[in-house]
């Protein structure tokens, strides 16, 4: 009798906890009210045969239970009871297949009028391409990606010369226009996937899914990869911005075309000289750095990271916090060097600087225990601490320990990359929370001062004292 009250009590548990949960699925926002439709018939059949399966295991229970010398009659066989049983889990079967099948021969046949557009995916960003005027997507492949050509397109397929290239998370699309959206992987497999869309697809190396959908809500929501992609699985998010077709069409004229990117662009050194000259006051003559005006070592960065860390500034990506006092002193020098130009001959004039190692100056800190913990900066900074273009990753061998202790609280208290179009610095924020213990951080900044400069780099030492070579 116990038994058969503690099945009965599970069974309205559950059907009470269904009827007043807190979670449900998230409001729609693109056309497929299917799915949800194919969700809810199969939660109402599986619903339904949990509680006949229940109810009648708690009666048989109850019924059969030992009662004097009485006992339960055994019937191995029953063909009018496994026949009733089969044709009723066919119909059951049957009723939760139908609705998904006709939502998925829906799913695989795109209006031929659909916005086309592709999304990539690689550990651990996304980024997108649009059709330029020919409205055709040239071929790509992950053989042709390079640091010079980071999505892979074929440089000798014509429709591909005016496909237009969105290096951002944020996937901006028209309001209630069918996008058909190519799926594709440059590493391993990935999953696109934006709940209030409904539809969700994997990413597979080496081939091309796509889905389509229709966005019928303005508003921002969140790209999720829904694939177990390795060690930032976790970090790999983006946005998907549904708004008015004009604002759509003025912002992907912000971006540039296959083409434009291949353009090499000669800088005059000679005026990206006397443009340092500002800059030289606190990061010194040889862009070294200077701690004691918390100037960072630029020496070693790479020009497509300065350039967008001078964007940020410009823009109020970084350096905005109230209480970032140094950032912002650079959104004010940032904004001396606005111009394409400009920018273009001032980082190439402190590429030109030989490379200089920083010397480390905290006390303390495990470098064998921070090697342990480094591993998990490996996969995008590279495990020499190289840093990665193809990732965005800058170079951590030879930076300022005492820049890069700064950097991870200001990450920690959420002063940097908390901006939402800062894709690179909200996965710094989530990977800050793996060294938030003090004696953690200083064991990682004193095995990063280990690292010596890779073969191919010309770095000399900042200081006396540092035996690196």
């Amino acid at each position: 009798m116990v038994i058969a009250l503690i099945i009965l009590g599970l069974v309205v548990v559950t059907i009470l906890f269904h009827l007043f949960s807190p979670w449900w699925l998230t409001p729609i926002a693109s056309n497929w009210q299917s799915i949800d439709t194919t969700i809810e018939i199969s939660f109402w059949i599986t619903g339904a045969v949990f509680i006949a399966v229940n109810v009648f295991l708690a009666w048989v229970v109850w019924r059969y239970r030992k009662h004097g010398d009485n006992k339960a009659h055994y019937e191995p066989e029953n063909k009018s009871l496994e026949s009733w049983l089969t044709i009723i889990t066919t119909i059951g079967v049957v009723a939760m297949l139908t609705p998904g099948l006709i939502a998925w021969g829906k799913i695989i046949n795109a209006p031929e009028d659909a916005q086309i557009a592709e999304a990539i995916g690689q550990q651990w960003q996304w980024t997108f391409r649009f059709p330029g005027d020919d409205g055709k997507l040239g071929g790509a492949d992950a053989r042709f990606v390079t640091p010079d050509n980071p999505f892979g397109l074929d440089p000798q397929d014509p429709d591909g010369q005016d496909d237009v290239l969105v290096n951002s998370q944020r996937l901006h699309l028209p309001l209630n226009q069918s996008v058909k959206l190519y799926l594709r992987s440059n590493d391993v497999l990935h999953n696109f996937a934006v709940p209030q869309f409904r539809v969700k697809m994997d990413l597979v190396p080496g081939t091309e899914t796509y889905q389509w959908f229709e966005p019928t809500r303005e508003g921002e929501f969140d790209i999720l990869c829904e694939e177990l992609c390795g060690l930032a699985h976790y970090t790999m998010r983006g946005t998907v911005v549904v708004e008015a077709e004009e604002k759509f069409a003025q912002w992907l004229e912000g971006f540039p075309t296959f083409t434009e990117t291949q353009l090499t662009n000669n800088a005059d050194l000679a005026a990206g000289k006397k443009l340092y000259a500002n800059c030289a006051a606190c990061h010194g003559v040889d862009a070294a750095g200077n701690q004691q005006l918390n100037a960072p070592n630029l020496s070693i960065l790479s020009a497509d990271y300065m350039a967008r860390q001078l964007r940020y500034y410009r823009e109020g990506i970084r350096g905005a916090h109230p209480q970032d006092a140094i950032g912002k002193q650079m959104v004010g020098m940032a904004n001396t060097v606005s111009k394409p130009e400009d920018e273009r001959n001032l980082l190439a004039y402190i590429q030109s600087l030989p490379a200089i190692a920083s010397s480390p100056t905290r006390e303390g800190g495990n470098a064998k225990a921070g090697g342990a913990v480094f591993e998990v900066c490996v996969a995008c900074h590279g495990a020499e601490g190289q840093g990665k273009g193809l990732l965005s990753a800058p170079r951590l061998a030879g930076q300022a320990d005492w820049y890069l202790h700064r950097q991870l609280k200001l990450y920690s208290l959420g002063w940097r990359g908390k901006h939402t179009h800062d894709q690179f610095g909200t996965q710094m924020r989530f990977m800050t929370r793996t060294i938030q213990n003090p004696e953690r951080l200083e064991d990682l900044l004193a095995y990063i001062a280990t690292l010596a400069p890779q073969p191919s780099d010309t770095l000399s030492v900042s200081s006396t004292g540092d035996d690196r070579p």
